[in-house]
């Protein structure tokens, strides 16, 4: 969000009277920073505390917070008109009243909490109706508390004081309070007191401001009286600057807009794969404001040479990764995609602040500002995956962030009517040139043998017309290195045009959108062209074929989630509903089946069976006569790419008339009958993140309170990048009665047939895991120490590096 941060300044007097030095011109000065710094800390405290309640209800997909970050950013915009306005068309002596009525007004809604009476969330895609519980629950005292910053700036700048002509600098406070609030929520609030104590002490703080504001306003009006009484009837906000024109003004939104946008799409892109949690929400929004404190000053900490030199690297190896048709590894794309994003910031809000304004237009400014940024929110979060199959928008905006660089819409110096036309001309050659790249080289590569098959027979057949081009084993070298790879060779090509261009940052612009271009036209990771994506508001979900043809996939963000055999070896279509991937006969969940269907068996009855989460449904031909199964599936998509598609026929021939419940799985859980599963599996993933509430201590024992008393609820915890055993290990104790183990299954040989899985199973009583050991891959739930997953807090740094721990080990 661009709650504005700028640190101090020393730009020409505006010109307007002041009371120098002094006593009270410090008390002055110390009041006003302590509450902007209260101001902030509670803002940004806010804003993960109530998105960690609600993630239960939403499912726990990323959208959550990229839903929340469009409502922040707009309910900003909202206190930011409303400051704007008090300040324009309100007296200043009522601007206080009017103000502190409002905060009064907000405690009707305090403490924040989840309100009972507005139901549960709908079925598919819930984005208006979390925009309405947000606005609800927190709308009024988020906005309230929004107002503070430029409004009390506003205020300052009346006081008269020495300070008070250029009072930008107060905003090193907000950033100190907005810093400490986001980074000290996952390390030290939510661990030490949990969300539910946070939303008292909220309330408490929130009090204590609505006091330090009323102070505030005694101090503007005693200070507005001194300065009249001294004769001196002019302000810092009553100077003659010239108004901002409509180019500034566009300006401001578009150098606000394009890093709002990047922060709800990055954050998106890097929590797809992990969690959806505070820690991983924080810290590129803690990022994005610490880019405010460096760069909004007279002296940029960073010269702006290195500073834009370091920009353009890091786009540009950011959309390298991209172009690659494999996925890379989170551990890379990760810390390229965070470099990229912060430099992309840092660049965008050192051009806005190199064209603010004077004081007098302060709340103007702010509030262009804040428009940027709630429609950044808006375009990542709402508009783009209704627009979009694919997660475009993180490259997209990876490119626009080369238009905030200084001068990229200048084509020539002002009046030079001729270079400017040559410019245009240069332009329109790169678009040609990009355009002959991106449909030539692909075809140009189709045409090379594959090194693998080079040095065959067919392989030197196929290259015999290329030995007399001496430019031949150039090619094929660089096609080596990029494992024949046709767009990342385009997109090689346009990188070497954009660094080229390092002084033309019109050329520069150009050259990034044609990059995107590649990406998105032809195969890379973002582009799957032999896939059928569908996107909703819980991830993208990608059915395509494998390399040979035999299989069908699944695969939703970077992880494969079911597949199913097609064609045999022949390339003959077969009719194979025998379950793969984690699924497969022998693997531990069909283990599971069978050890829970013959437990209910001896006791004279059909087992009754609750699967959270579809996927393909490879699950559903586990079942068998007589037994009743039921799916709770979150996602409608879902629901068609596994019973209404041709893509998956598991569901459609084992059970055509499945029982599938829609909405989260805490909700839906929660009211079926106490004591009547038997088994409960628990599969359900967003990319390779399990959703944290379905792994907290209050699922748990959710599980536990519908299993009969032999019954037993496996969690399925695969996972590349937490220690989910640990995590497990650590919450078991925290559920009374639970007894859990562990089965990992290391001897699938990996491919699409069988895919190697680690579960674990939880019952009431150890008597009946004591079947589950016989199958020898079974061991004790154990692991590092770690805290228990609760709903109140859930740590993520900590199993993360246990994971990379057990990765990496250390000699």
């Amino acid at each position: 969000m661009a709650d504005g941060q700028p640190e101090a300044q020393s730009r020409t007097p505006i010109g307007g009277a002041r009371l120098e030095g002094g006593s009270s011109d410090g008390g002055t000065l110390t009041a006003f920073t302590l509450t902007t710094f209260l101001s902030a800390l509670l803002l940004f405290s806010v804003q993960p505390m109530f998105a960690k309640m609600v993630l239960p209800v939403l499912g726990g997909a990323p959208s959550v917070w990229a839903v929340a970050m469009f409502f922040f950013q707009g309910a900003l915009l909202v206190g930011y008109c409303y400051a704007h306005f008090l300040i324009a068309r309100v007296p200043l002596r009522l601007t206080g009243f009017i103000h502190i009525a409002l905060c009064l007004a907000a405690f009707v809604v305090l403490p924040i909490g989840l309100p009972t009476w507005f139901g549960e969330p709908p079925a598919g895609e819930p984005y208006l109706w979390q925009l309405g519980l947000f606005s609800v629950a927190v709308g009024l005292p988020f906005i309230a508390v929004a107002a503070n910053a430029p409004l009390t700036q506003a205020w300052f700048a009346t006081t008269g004081g020495r300070h008070a002509k250029d009072p930008y600098f107060l905003y090193a406070a907000s950033n100190l309070g907005s810093l400490i609030a986001l980074l000290g929520y996952p390390f030290l609030l939510e661990p030490a007191f949990g969300v539910r104590a946070l939303a008292g002490y909220w309330t408490i703080g929130y009090g204590l401001l609505v006091a330090c504001l009323a102070g505030l306003f005694l101090i503007v009006l005693k200070r507005r009286k001194d300065v009249a009484a001294s004769g001196q009837t002019t302000t810092s906000l009553d100077d003659h600057s010239p108004r901002p024109t409509l180019s500034d003004r566009l300006s401001w939104v578009g150098l606000a807009l394009v890093p709002s946008a990047l922060l709800t799409a990055f954050t998106t892109h890097v929590t797809t794969d992990v969690a959806s949690a505070p820690l991983l929400w924080v810290l590129p929004l803690s990022l994005y404001l610490l880019t405010f404190v460096l760069v909004f000053r007279e002296r940029a900490l960073i010269p702006r040479r290195m500073l834009l030199a370091l920009h353009l690297a890091s786009v540009v190896a950011a959309l390298l990764i991209m172009s690659q048709t494999r996925n890379e590894s989170w551990f890379v794309t990760a810390p390229v995609g965070t470099l990229a994003f912060f430099l992309s910031a840092m660049v965008a809000h050192r051009t806005l602040y190199e064209s603010r304004p004077a004081a007098r237009h302060l709340t103007e400014f702010y509030l262009w500002m804040s428009l940027g940024g709630a429609l950044g929110g808006l375009a990542a979060a709402l508009l783009a995956p209704k627009l979009f199959s694919e997660v475009y928008e993180y490259p997209l905006l990876l490119a626009l962030s080369m238009a905030c660089r200084p001068g990229a819409f200048t084509l020539s110096k002002p009046g030079d009517r001729k270079s400017a036309r040559e410019e245009l001309i240069l332009i329109w050659l790169l678009v040609a040139v990009g355009i002959l790249l991106i449909y030539w080289i692909p075809w140009l590569v189709d045409r090379i043998p594959h090194p693998s098959t080079a040095w065959t027979a067919e392989g030197i057949s196929r290259a015999a017309w290329w030995i007399t081009d001496p430019l031949y084993y150039a090619r094929r070298a660089l096609a080596w290195v990029l494992d024949w790879n046709g767009t990342a060779i385009v997109a090689g090509v346009l990188a070497l045009i954009l660094l080229a261009n390092w002084r033309y940052p019109a050329r520069q612009l150009m050259a990034a959108m044609l990059m995107v271009m590649t990406i998105c036209w032809l195969p890379s990771s973002v582009k799957q062209v032999s896939a059928l994506a569908e996107r909703s508001y819980f991830g993208v979900y990608r059915v395509k074929g494998s390399y040979d043809g035999q299989w069908n996939t699944l695969v939703h963000g970077t992880t494969l989630h079911g597949a199913q055999r097609v064609r045999d070896e022949d390339g003959k279509p077969v009719a194979d509903i025998s379950p793969a991937t984690y699924y497969y006969e022998g693997s531990p969940m069909a283990r599971t089946v069978t050890v829970a269907r013959e437990i209910a068996e001896g006791q004279n009855r059909k087992a009754k069976v609750g699967v959270i989460g579809l996927g393909t449904g490879s699950l559903a031909c586990h079942g068998a006569e007589g037994e009743a199964w039921r799916f709770f599936e979150i996602d409608p998509v879902m629901v068609d790419i596994a019973v209404r598609s041709d893509s998956f026929t598991f569901m459609q021939n084992c059970q055509p008339n499945a029982d599938i419940v829609i909405g989260d799985a805490r909700l839906t859980m929660a009211k079926e009958v106490d004591n009547s599963y038997d088994l409960i599996i628990v599969d359900a993933f967003s990319s390779d993140a399990v959703p944290v509430h379905l792994m907290t201590a209050e699922a748990l024992q959710l599980y536990l309170s519908k299993l009969s008393p032999t019954g037993v609820a496996l969690l399925h915890i695969s996972n590349r990048y937490l220690d989910l055993d640990s995590v497990l290990a650590a919450t078991v104790k925290k559920v009374p009665g639970a007894h859990g183990l562990l089965v990992s299954d290391d001897a699938a040989d990996g491919s699409y047939a069988q895919s190697t899985s680690t579960v674990a199973i939880f019952a009431r009583s150890p008597e009946t895991l004591e079947k589950f050991k016989e199958t020898g891959t079974a061991g004790p739930l154990d692991g590092s120490p770690m805290a228990a997953w609760t709903d109140d807090h859930s740590d993520i740094l900590a199993p993360f590096m246990s994971k990379y721990r057990k990765r990496f080990p250390s000699d």
